[in-house]
């Protein structure tokens, strides 16, 4: 036996052998950070975790690395977590020569054993870290593992399914619109686990193996946690990965849109009417087309004659501008022939160089290269923010090919196969750090529809996507906002009332739009937009939108103001925005424990509950912080719902429309006009929240 395959190098273990490389490190509280790869030196690639000496905390003193006598066997111990690493050597009569393994399991403070990789089933020859070999110096690279069947997972970001425990799914490691692959899951069997690889690929858990597999890597990458609740674990993932700034006070209000304001004067008019009927409103928003063409970042002059008189008079009635930006870059544009000279434009491998059709050719920015994002950055600060903008929308952040080709496309990181996840991560960057630049630390918040590991600590604020106008699609969007927060971004909204094909007219559809901004009521963000239909009653469009030459533009969409679905209705927006507004102490309260603890704001009961395995997989009502459990009504026509109360007898729970205490463990029917949204405070602390 050889007892040269283990070394200690910088208190992290090294093993060689078969062609492969393996490298782990303690990096950061009850974490290490695993490493391999094959005939080619372990990379120090930061694609989502910070350097380990910008991770909070000593914990470099609870780390320690160790090698058996015989050197068959070493540990890393790093706080409660440790891996165990088991070299072995033997004769292949097979293939007629001696192999080489070093398997590793992991482990926490108590003995027990977390997971482990697959072991090589005897004859059958198998392999837990498996590389295919591909052109250019990459792989096709595979993990695979043995995990505790009877574990309940959550995280990976945002799917559009009503699915609490993900345990027997299986995700594709892709970005798509209202699809955000954010690649942490968290186990009940206490444990964190993120695969630091921006390829695309896909993660399956399946009863019996975990499977992680990415179509092209330099190498096999991945980073894990242990802690006793999925409190310590979303600690220690943000302490790795970086914490959400502090959202500002404006951020815990209601937000204003719809498909798109088209003028200046529409868009303060609007403004003025929220004013004028004294409804609080906080943001206003600008979106897509109100530019000349995709990638000229400014504003249409003829549409937007003074910008900085607008968010003069805006902010003088105490609202903030938040402006769309798109990635893409029309072939019209008056920046496109620089770009592309300089290099600053994503490329095509092979056909023509387009990457979106959507309103005329174009190709995505490539915000994986600095220059561009610098250029992109100036063109946004001299025409928006130096203006008066207080905030940006990075909408198509995935960003959203025409076809969804993955292998078609070149970044300046790499090939997006390799590399393309980390797009809407460096997207959000490029404007966070313009932003710190101009001076605004606490006040940078930009929306994006989509995210990737370490998008929380540039200002992310992710919204779930284009998704549709129906009951289902609601439910939906509760799993993604748990499922988000779990996976480490805390900064969550969606589109109140889906943005597909609501029609204004429609009964169906104004009760829709009721529940879901009840549900936005108790989000990290109360948000209000959508493709609202534009036909009027009789069947005709409203309103056509032209230059004065006759040039046709995007069309504006229906009103989508709480006044423009009639008086019932605004009264019931009316209630929850002022509800909001007396909300704003919590809500920025739970902002504060996204910021310092990591903590998401919209959680699982089995978050506050995880003893209680009734709470391990209910999807259709979540706690908005600690204190407040709600339960959104999400069938048409309903009038009440069951709502299972979590926790033993010991807690109870107040109904806050009706003023009706319950004990938990149970579960309980209750009233829920169109009107109301049931909501329980534990144990008393209802926050002031009345209904």
């Amino acid at each position: 036996m050889s007892d040269t395959h283990f070394r200690i190098v910088d208190n992290a273990l090294e093993w060689k052998g078969d062609g492969e490389y393996l490298r782990i490190d303690p990096w950061g509280t009850d974490s290490v950070r695993v490493r391999a790869s094959k005939m080619s030196a372990i990379e120090e690639a930061q694609w989502a975790l910070l350097p380990q000496d910008e991770i909070r905390g000593d914990w470099k003193k609870n780390s320690r690395v160790t090698i058996s006598e015989t050197g068959n066997d070493a540990q890393v111990t790093n706080g409660i977590l440790s891996v165990r690493a088991h070299h072995e050597e033997y004769f292949n009569g097979s293939a007629g020569y001696d192999e080489f393994r070093c398997t590793l399991s992991f482990w926490d403070g108590t003995g027990t054993q977390l997971f482990k990789e697959i072991s090589s089933g005897g004859s059958l020859y198998l392999r837990a870290r498996k590389y295919r070999p591909l052109e250019g110096g990459a792989d096709g690279v595979v993990a695979s593992f043995e995990t505790p069947q009877d574990e309940h997972l959550y995280g990976m970001g945002e799917y559009q399914q009503n699915v609490m425990d993900l345990k027997g799914c299986t995700f594709e490691l892709a970005h798509r619109n209202s699809q955000a692959s954010v690649p942490f899951v968290v186990s009940s069997a206490g444990y964190g686990f993120l695969w630091h690889n921006p390829a695309i690929g896909e993660a399956t858990f399946a009863k019996n193996r975990t499977v992680w597999e990415s179509q092209s890597a330099r190498q096999i990458d991945y980073w894990v946690t242990a802690g006793s609740t999925p409190a310590e674990i979303e600690k220690n993932y943000a302490d790795a990965t970086g914490h959400a700034p502090q959202m500002p006070e404006w951020g815990t209000g209601f937000w204003q849109c719809k498909l798109r304001y088209w003028n200046q004067e529409q868009l303060l008019d609007v403004a003025r009417t929220f004013k004028k009927k004294n409804i609080p409103i906080d943001l206003i928003v600008i979106d897509f087309f109100h530019w000349p063409h995709m990638g000229d970042f400014r504003f249409e002059k003829e549409f937007w004659p003074d910008p900085k008189a607008m968010c003069d008079e805006l902010h003088s009635m105490g609202i903030k501008l938040m402006v769309s930006v798109w990635p893409q870059v029309a072939f019209a544009s008056e920046n496109y022939a620089e770009m592309r000279g300089q290099n600053l434009l994503v490329r095509a491998r092979s056909g023509e160089d387009i990457g979106m059709m959507f309103e005329g050719p174009s190709q995505f920015y490539d915000a994986t290269n600095p220059a561009a994002q610098q250029y992109v950055w100036e063109k946004c600060k001299q025409n928006y923010a130096d203006l008066g903008v207080d905030a940006f929308w990075l909408d198509e952040a995935e960003p959203e090919f025409g076809t969804y080709d993955f292998a078609n496309y070149d970044y300046f990181a790499g090939p997006n196969q390799r590399v393309g996840n980390i797009y809407p991560q460096q997207y959000n960057k490029g404007f966070y750090d313009g932003q710190l630049a101009m001076g605004r630390e606490g006040e940078i918040v930009n929306l994006t529809r989509c995210a990737w590991a370490g998008s929380q600590r540039y200002g992310a604020l992710v919204w779930s996507g284009d998704v549709g106008s129906t009951f289902d699609d609601l439910k939906a969007q509760v799993t993604c906002a748990i499922h988000m927060g779990m996976a480490g971004i805390p900064w969550f909204t969606t589109d109140m009332g889906g943005f597909h094909d609501g029609d204004i007219n429609s009964d169906e559809f104004k009760e829709l739009l009721v529940r879901w901004c009840q549900f936005s009521c108790f989000s990290p963000v109360m948000r209000n937009h959508g493709d609202r239909s534009a036909l009027q009653a009789d069947g005709t469009m409203k309103e056509t939108v032209a230059t004065a030459t006759g040039e046709l533009r995007s069309p504006s969409g229906g009103d989508n103001e709480p006044w423009s679905y009639g008086d019932a209705v605004e009264k019931i927006f009316v209630k929850y925005i002022q509800l909001r507004e007396s909300l704003k102490p919590y809500t920025q309260q739970l902002f504060t424990q996204a910021h310092e603890e990591g903590q998401p704001l919209v959680r699982g009961l089995f978050y506050e509950f995880p003893d209680d395995s009734v709470a391990a997989d209910i999807s259709d009502e979540y706690m908005y912080g600690s204190d407040l459990l709600v339960a959104p009504v999400m069938e048409c026509g309903a009038r009440e719902r069951e709502v299972y109360l979590p926790g033993d007898s010991s807690v109870k729970w107040t109904l806050l429309s009706a003023g009706n205490e319950y004990s938990g463990g149970q579960k309980v029917r209750v009233d829920a006009p169109l009107s109301v949204i049931p909501v329980f405070a534990c144990d008393g602390r209802d926050h002031g929240v009345a209904l």
